[in-house]
């Protein structure tokens, strides 16, 4: 039986039904990553006796009748900056080469609880700080669709893994649009959740008050399966809330006819490319066709959000990878002849260009003199920002805009350029900096490569993003296109 191009919530009910086994489900997708991850790139560590000793396991458990949940025995990607106890995290860097965790964090954890298998860590921009993958210290993860492309970032290698269906599901972090920018990219469905929706125990801190973890998956159905699996109350994150979790796919196909959607004209101006702009509102077309009604908003300070998003994020970084001095644990330097000369040459040694830029960045934002001119100002920004948010959201049930500014690039494109690569994530920044949830899923083609549009809505309103998601992606029939991995894009022998 082939399954690997099967959703997960299709997965899941032949485990139920007994047609297909976890064992075999698990060689079947570490047969596909042997297949072609050589040439997608998506995995740094891959668990091939972890994920097929715990699919024996879930087997045993679903013959006894003791399986955690319908999911047990569905393999997922994890993105490489969530510690995995026992598997080696790296966050893509020098620096924490050969370090392994003793313990799970909590979406591990969660993931684990409910029988899922971790069958391998995904590449990623070094410590998450990039929109392409490009920053990774370890590989180059290349876009399924088009292998000269980039699969977008920092969540490059989950998103790849995915489209490339190497595994039916995977996690990752959103900092700035780091989940829905490879998602777009990708051509796949990708949620960055409201902060404090879900634990940030166990991952690797890049801006902590931007952080959050979300899921990415084929469609939005997997996605509400996935996000219902890792949202929830954590008390060793002093962030995390202590809310109800609703079950997000059983309310998928409620009838959405009547809900406003605001089409903010910020996001619609100069730097949109003009595919990438149409499709986007030919899908508020076809949502107003679904009873939908559609109008035009405005959020004034969304032009300032990205430069106070990256004073912001540098500053909280500058803070967070103060702890990587190679005296407790991960890279230490050879032949310093002090503990000031190691601790820099470690960090020299340690960190990539795009790391000590943002450090270096963050450090004279928030240094005596410059503080108020820059830090200070950004958080101004950042609250004028959730205002503007508030205030349109009191109108709307959501807001419909692009996720990304382009389709995905070529790789090597903009990397020496940094300001345009930053620009990547105009569109995805604001939900971060207000702390709102958004999603993204594909909404149209530009040159065979995806176009996806990002649905924003008010804290904690998840289950109204996915339904409007849902109702869009049904009409439109996109979750039934796959990537085709190839080499030449005119030769389907790695599919």
């Amino acid at each position: 039986m082939d399954v690997i191009d099967r959703p997960l919530y299709e997965l899941a009910r032949l485990l139920e039904s007994g047609e297909v086994s976890a064992e075999e489900l698990a060689v079947e997708f570490l047969s596909r990553i042997d297949k072609v991850d050589g040439i997608v790139g998506a995995f740094v560590t891959v668990d091939r006796e972890g994920t097929l000793s715990g699919a024996r396991m879930a087997d045993k458990a679903r013959r006894a009748g003791e399986a955690p949940s319908h999911l047990a025995g569905i393999p997922i990607a994890v993105k490489d900056n969530m510690c995995t106890r026992g598997i080696e995290t790296t966050c893509s860097s020098k620096m924490l080469r050969g370090f392994v965790p003793p313990y799970d964090a909590h979406v591990v954890e969660r993931v684990k609880a409910a029988g899922m298998l971790v069958i391998g860590k995904t590449n990623l921009d070094e410590f998450a700080m990039g929109s392409s993958t490009e920053n990774s210290a370890l590989r180059v993860t290349r876009n399924p669709w088009n292998l000269q492309r980039v699969p977008g970032g920092s969540s490059g290698g989950s998103a790849a893994a995915v489209a490339a269906s190497e595994a039916p599901a995977a996690l990752g972090s959103d900092t700035g649009g780091s989940v829905r920018v490879p998602a777009s990219y990708c051509g796949i469905v990708g949620m960055k959740p409201t902060y404090g929706l879900v634990s940030r125990y166990g991952v690797v801190a890049y801006a902590s008050s931007l952080d959050q973890v979300g899921p990415l998956a084929a469609n939005v159905r997997d996605c509400a399966i996935m996000l219902r699996v890792i949202a929830g109350h954590d008390p060793r994150d002093s962030m995390s809330i202590d809310a109800e979790i609703p079950d997000y796919e059983a309310q998928l196909g409620r009838d959405i006819a009547g809900k406003v959607i605001g089409l903010p004209k910020e996001y619609f101006a100069e730097g949109i490319e003009p595919g990438v702009r149409d499709a986007v509102l030919e899908a508020a077309k076809q949502l107003s066709k679904l009873g939908v009604e559609v109008e035009e908003v405005s959020l004034p300070t969304v032009e300032y959000a990205l430069a106070a998003y990256y004073i912001i994020a540098s500053s909280e970084a500058s803070s967070n990878l103060a702890r990587f001095d190679g005296v407790r644990y991960g890279h230490r330097a050879e032949g310093a002849v002090d503990s000031v000369s190691m601790f820099m040459k470690t960090r020299a040694e340690g960190f990539g260009p795009e790391v000590k830029r943002r450090i270096m960045m963050g450090t004279y934002s928030l240094s005596a003199g410059y503080y108020d001119a820059y830090y200070k100002k950004a958080s101004q920004v950042r609250s004028t920002l959730k205002s503007d948010f508030d205030r349109v959201f009191e109108r709307c049930d959501a807001l419909l805009t692009p996720t990304a500014p382009t389709t995905a690039f070529p790789i090597g494109e903009r990397i020496d350029d940094p300001m345009s690569m930053y620009m990547s994530d105009v569109c995805t920044v604001t939900a971060n900096l207000a702390g709102i949830p958004g999603i993204s899923l594909p909404c149209g083609w530009q040159d065979g490569l995806p176009i996806g549009m990002q649905l924003l809505g008010k804290r904690f309103s998840e289950a109204t993003l996915l339904q409007l998601a849902y109702a869009y992606e049904q009409a439109a029939g996109y979750p039934s296109r796959k990537a085709p991995v190839t080499k030449d894009r005119g030769c389907c022998s790695c599919h």
